[in-house]
């Protein structure tokens, strides 16, 4: 499409065309100086640039088509939601916008100053008018992972069709339960905004999509293992953050054809990096487009990612849904129980106790030989905040350092930044 049919696509979706535009000119020169400026790129990762240049274009062009064949549109903020659900109604899930300082004063009318960045993010793209994906959704499903973020559904929910799913905060019998009745009534809820019934061919056809979508991630994770890392984090981290956003039989394809390259350049003993370079895990806060400060911080220090402990990370696609139990499933109810089973083994902050993520953290550092972890907490989030103590003291005992950052979406600090991670690099490399 050309930029004016665009624009007459964002104009239609009610979006502020002038504040939009300088949005995409602000986010297109900041992608150019974090990963167009990037040495010994993989050549898959033309996809990334690709999707990123036409994430609002091309993609939004796609859903509006998809609303023309009488699809429905779901946004979603939290790895709870199960896409395997939503696309057994043929229904498209995104991810919505967040990650950047935009509507801030907007956002701050409708929720309290001291919210977190990301709460406030996706808020201040609804009422400055600047995220076409909010706009061309049909329903947007939250979800009780934080009493920020169901608080402000409420205020949310006078702006847009808005369903909140229950999240339970323990992982008892009643609590698996509780899952159960929410995947039931999110089912229900699906089957009222489509008129169509899932039925078990539809659930498994769901099933197959989002567990090739996990295993082609999961095979990319496994590739970076290699010393000299293979790719950077930060395209690491794209691609888990495109992952949310971009068809996902096509998504998957392209990752395993990047995939294909990766192994290429591993058996060639090549990597993005020196062998020997420091190795560091990310873990904590998710990290929503175009929220890529501190990867690009790390890396420009002179140390390189090779893992991501987040929800847009290993926390998303760490487990699948058992295909054997699916596969002799006669019942939909029968299947729901494989997912729920596969989404009680997601250790978020918001479980309490969550001993589970402490084990997880560090194996995964093990695993990726990681030399030392960074645990990231955007300001004002309780449960990741808290959890920094716990993580800090099991990675410990585990022999591997940790630097704690507590940080927002703002440049303001990135200067103290380098500081504090160039001298946690330098106590690995000593």
């Amino acid at each position: 499409m050309s930029n004016a049919a665009y624009k007459e696509m964002w104009e239609n979706l009610d979006l502020d065309l002038a504040a939009h535009d300088a949005l995409l000119e602000v986010l297109g020169k900041f992608y150019g100086d974090i990963y167009l400026s990037q040495q010994g790129r993989l050549q898959g990762a033309e996809y990334l640039d690709f999707v990123l240049s036409e994430v609002h274009g091309l993609r939004i062009k796609e859903l509006q088509d998809a609303k023309a064949q009488g699809r429905k549109i779901v946004g979603s903020f939290c790895v709870f939601v199960p896409e395997e659900l939503t696309l057994a109604v043929d229904a498209v899930q995104v991810g919505l916008c967040a990650g950047a300082d935009a509507g801030r004063e907007a956002a701050e009318r409708i929720v309290p100053r001291n919210t977190c960045a990301l709460i406030k993010s996706f808020v201040g793209f609804k009422l400055a008018k600047l995220c076409p994906f909010t706009e061309s959704c049909d329903l947007i499903v939250g979800e009780t992972t934080c009493d920020g973020k169901k608080k402000t559904y409420e205020a949310f929910g006078e702006y847009v069709n808005m369903y909140v799913m229950e999240v339970p905060q323990q992982k008892n019998a009643c609590d698996r339960d509780l899952l159960r009745s929410e995947m039931l009534r999110y089912k229900a809820e699906l089957e009222r905004l489509t008129g169509k019934t899932i039925g078990v061919a539809e659930l498994r056809r769901g099933v197959e999509i989002v567990n090739a979508k996990r295993k082609a991630i999961q095979r990319l994770n496994a590739l970076r293992v290699a010393d000299p890392a293979p790719i950077s984090g930060r395209d690491a981290l794209l691609i888990n953050q495109i992952s949310f956003y971009d068809d996902p039989v096509r998504f998957t394809a392209k990752i395993n054809e990047l995939c294909d390259e990766m192994e290429r350049r591993v058996a060639r003993g090549e990597g993005v990096a020196p062998k020997g370079t420091p190795r560091l895990l990310l873990a904590g806060c998710p990290m929503a487009v175009p929220n890529w400060k501190l990867p690009y911080i790390v890396e420009g220090a002179g140390a390189v990612i090779v893992g991501e402990e987040s929800c847009i990370g290993t926390r998303n696609i760490r487990d699948l849904v058992d295909e054997t139990a699916v596969a002799e499933a006669t019942t939909t109810e029968e299947i729901i129980d494989a997912l729920v089973d596969r989404y009680m083994k997601i250790d978020c902050a918001c479980f309490t106790p969550n001993t589970e993520r402490l084990g997880n953290i560090a194996a995964l550092a093990k695993d990726m030989k990681a030399q030392g972890v960074i645990h990231y907490s955007l300001l004002f989030c309780q449960p990741y905040t808290h959890e920094t103590f716990k993580v800090e003291k099991a990675l410990a005992q585990a022999g591997l350092p940790m630097l704690a950052i507590e940080t927002d979406y703002s440049m303001e600090d990135v200067e103290q930044l380098k500081t504090r991670v160039q001298a946690f690099i330098e106590t690995i490399e000593q």
